[in-house]
């Protein structure tokens, strides 16, 4: 099978790239950089960005799938920028594949879709897109969501939408980074009372449920124009998962509680401040992540397993193992 991997460069990309390549499919990779390692692997780099319609149908030509991980992520910035990246790239995607009849497209979503303002214990996928959102990321990945999905009667391309949860492991861009950036520099406080259970997703899980959705997209299965959660089980404690990351990576722990109320209307005043004064850096806190880091937001994974046939093969140890021995190997001190 040949395949096109947007975003095939990154985190989540490059190890759905490397688990294509073990089983001996045929990778072309779509990004905005150039990715010498993987094409030395005899991976085809197509350098180009996704919302330029034309190099994105050009980059569907020939492919029997496409993953379309690519996106423009984080809690900050020009909706607009969001926009671009995650709506009108999601729609070339989709142009790509009627043009070329490429019949199966699995889209990296996120539970953000779904995230308001309160708790979720067990949320499924009954759960409905709020009214309003937080963060442009928010609402314009579930935007695209809804067009993938859709896409799959409107268009007859076989599609699915994958939300995992706080995605981390080795080569994480993301999470691990910022949490180390803010822990060493005395900045990383515990926000609300450090009872709240979140979903947390290795990505080598996340990986394989791309894959193994991959595989079961086809004409009349129960998978077509569906999303699935995917997370680890059971959901972690959101503070001791923090503080465990950081103790094996060697970084002091999150400082004293702040209350949620006072995080909440901090954001607040930073997001308003940031605006007037039209500044382009992300604030320290915003009222989406004092939510994330305060409340429960946990999803149940029953829906993937059944008709997806997966379940995670990394269990929690391991891969805090793995992934202490990969930073450890790019910084032995």
């Amino acid at each position: 099978m040949k395949v096109l991997v947007t975003g095939g460069g990154g985190f989540l990309g490059r190890h759905i790239v490397e688990k294509l390549l073990a089983r001996g499919d045929q990778v072309r990779v779509l990004g905005r950089r150039s990715y010498f390692d993987l094409a030395h692997r005899g991976v085809e780099c197509v350098k180009a960005d996704i919302i330029v319609n034309d190099a994105v149908v050009a980059a569907c030509d020939g492919v029997d799938a496409v993953f379309h991980v690519a996106a423009r992520a984080g809690i900050w910035g020009d909706y607009k920028d969001y926009y671009d990246s995650n709506v009108r790239g999601a729609e070339n995607v989709i142009d790509a594949c009627i043009v070329h009849g490429v019949k199966k497209l699995v889209y990296t979503s996120t539970p953000s879709v779904v995230y308001g303002r309160e708790s979720i214990s067990g949320g499924d996928e009954s759960l409905p897109y709020p009214d309003k959102f937080l963060t442009a990321y928010a609402a314009t990945k579930a935007e695209a969501e809804r067009r993938i999905l859709i896409a799959n009667e409107k268009h007859k391309v076989n599609t699915c939408a994958l939300r995992p949860h706080l995605v981390w492991g080795p080569g994480d861009t993301n999470l691990i980074p910022r949490l180390i950036k803010k822990a060493k520099a005395g900045k990383l406080r515990q926000v609300g009372d450090g009872h709240n259970t979140v979903s947390a997703s290795y990505v080598e899980n996340v990986a394989d449920a791309h894959l193994a959705a991959c595989d079961r997209l086809e004409e009349d299965s129960p998978v077509c124009g569906q999303a699935y959660f995917i997370s680890d089980e059971p959901p972690v404690n959101c503070w001791k998962f923090i503080n465990r990351l950081l103790e094996g990576l060697r970084c002091p722990p999150a400082g004293k509680p702040v209350k949620l109320k006072t995080a909440y209307a901090l954001g607040a005043v930073l997001e308003a401040a940031y605006k007037l004064f039209n500044l382009k850096s992300e604030p320290p806190m915003t009222r989406f992540l004092a939510l994330q880091l305060a409340t429960s937001h946990w999803f149940k994974t029953d829906r993937a397993r059944r008709d997806l046939g997966w379940s995670p093969a990394v269990g929690l140890d391991e891969g805090l193992r793995r992934t202490f021995d990969s930073y450890q190997k790019k910084d032995p001190a």
